[in-house]
């Protein structure tokens, strides 16, 4: 049934290879023999697939490696589908209030923390590249923890940017590129201890 619905018994088992596999490439002969099928069936689903946007591809030593793409719209509902209960309980939707309540508890243990910026895949509607940007004079052990806790969360990997207050007031001042991209776009303000943004 489930072949039915995503439109071919090969692009089922792509499927399942690389949401069971995030942040493993492969190559296409590889492919053709961990899901036992033609090649020229796996180039063409795999074509598709490109064009949607769930995998990407890049080159090394002559070859052609594939894999998922976790920053892809769909991911997370996709992997609850396709990720044969692998660490699937710590995979919340993105919408849900649980997340939001824990990913935002998540990063407000974060000591000295003064600013906490949220966008890219944790902010509907976002395109930023940068997921968080966490400002403050902050121990790296402690945004190492809670990085991997918002990974577990998300079920995927997040792009973060760690700035001093004095870097971040400053890059602001001036009109930083990077930081007026993310500020003029859709973004979320977990914490602003000194009403810096509010400034603005």
């Amino acid at each position: 049934m489930i072949d039915a619905l995503f439109g071919s018994k090969t692009r089922v088992k792509l499927l399942h290879l690389f949401l069971n596999n995030p942040g493993q490439s492969f190559y296409v002969r590889e492919i053709t023999r961990k899901i036992d099928e033609q090649i020229n069936s796996v180039r063409r689903e795999l074509s598709n697939m490109m064009e949607v946007g769930i995998i990407t591809s890049d080159s090394a030593d002559n070859k052609l490696y594939y894999q998922v793409n976790q920053r892809y719209e769909y991911y997370v509902p996709l992997r609850a589908i396709f990720g044969d209960g692998l660490n699937e309980a710590n995979v919340v939707p993105a919408s849900s209030d649980e997340l939001s309540a824990e990913l935002s508890a998540t990063i407000r243990s974060i000591p000295s923390l003064s600013l906490a910026i949220l966008s890219g895949v944790l902010v509907r509607g976002s395109t930023s590249g940068v997921d968080v940007i966490l400002v403050g004079n902050l121990p790296h052990v402690k945004v190492m923890a809670a990085i991997k806790t918002i990974e577990k969360l998300e079920g995927r990997d997040i792009n973060y940017s760690v700035l001093s207050y004095d870097e971040f007031y400053y890059r602001l001042s001036v009109r930083d590129r990077f930081i007026t991209e993310i500020l003029n776009g859709k973004h979320s303000i977990v914490i602003d201890r000194d009403n810096v943004l509010s400034q603005k």
